[in-house]
């Protein structure tokens, strides 16, 4: 066994010690958050959502939704560097069968919209489940009183603002400034405006736009893990199978779970810390009941 592996060992055997197997199964309480492992992006993001007691407890019938992967970079799936497209994919259909009456999935990439989309195999992906996929557009943009401690206000794409529910579905990497990039993170790419401008104090600014959209579920993306060279990424060496997706509604422990596939304890991600003390969430795993299951 080399470090990295007895490392994970060692996060996942002290994140499981509150883990209570079976908690769905056995009809008890539902969880706080979903763990599920196995082979397909696809089938552990639906196995996700149903031990959180399934899609029609966040979806009603006749919402309109928007799905927010992360699409930000013109690479393939198998980089990790954009949420994979059959995780993205799940979550449409989990909607429509819950009785969404639109599901929209849209993202603010870096590179082109044209190629990320495309290249991500999110598009193609999501407009196979039923969605619809939009380009971002400026014209589309509204300023937004954010209401944050930091960030007072800022142009915000209309889409998320006319949604009745956001599912943030976002994938957990490397990222050179701020460590990782996980669901905090993401919501980056829901608005528009000088987003280089955030970096100057970006652990505020992801605290302070995670409170604005407010989803009703996370589903974080850990099949494939950037371990090296984010948030872009390129080289399939730097990418990690992890074959795992963590769901829940506190997007704060979510990005927990998220910090432990990195042995990185919350403590080392200063917008994990902030997020806790401003009560945005919580960064405790011991105080959750987890549902962890390998399917």
């Amino acid at each position: 066994m080399n470090r990295r592996n007895f490392l994970k060992d060692i996060a996942w055997g002290s994140l499981l010690l509150n883990v209570n197997p079976g908690l769905w199964a056995q009809g008890k309480s539902l969880p706080d958050l979903a763990i599920i492992q196995g082979e397909s992006p696809g089938l552990i993001a639906k196995e996700a959502v149903a031990a959180l007691g399934g899609m029609k407890k966040f979806i009603s019938r006749g919402d309109k939704v928007v799905v927010k992967p992360n699409i930000g970079w013109d690479r393939k799936p198998e980089q990790a560097a954009c949420t994979n497209p059959d995780t993205v994919k799940a979550v449409i259909e989990m909607c429509f069968d819950a009785g969404a009456k639109e599901v929209k999935v849209l993202d603010n990439p870096c590179n082109p919209a044209q190629r990320t989309y495309m290249r991500s195999g999110i598009a193609k992906a999501a407009k196979d489940a039923g969605a619809d996929v939009p380009f971002p557009n400026n014209h589309k943009l509204k300023k937004m009183d954010i209401k944050g401690e930091w960030l007072t206000s800022w142009e915000v794409y209309s889409d998320f603002i006319e949604a009745d529910k956001i599912i943030n579905v976002p994938i957990a990497k490397n990222h050179s400034l701020c460590k990782l990039t996980m669901g905090m993170k993401n919501w980056l790419g829901a608005i528009g405006g000088n987003r280089n401008q955030l970096h100057q104090k970006i652990d505020l600014a992801m605290i302070d736009l995670s409170n604005f959209f407010k989803p009703c579920l996370t589903i974080m993306d850990s099949y494939r893990l950037l371990v090296r060279n984010g948030p872009q990424g390129g080289r399939l060496s730097d990418v990690e199978l992890h074959k795992t997706v963590a769901a829940g509604t506190d997007y704060v422990a979510v990005d927990t779970v998220g910090a432990s596939f990195f042995n990185m304890k919350p403590e080392e991600l200063p917008f994990l810390r902030l997020a806790k003390e401003k009560g945005h969430g919580e960064t405790n795993l011991e105080k959750l009941n987890i549902e962890k299951r390998t399917i």
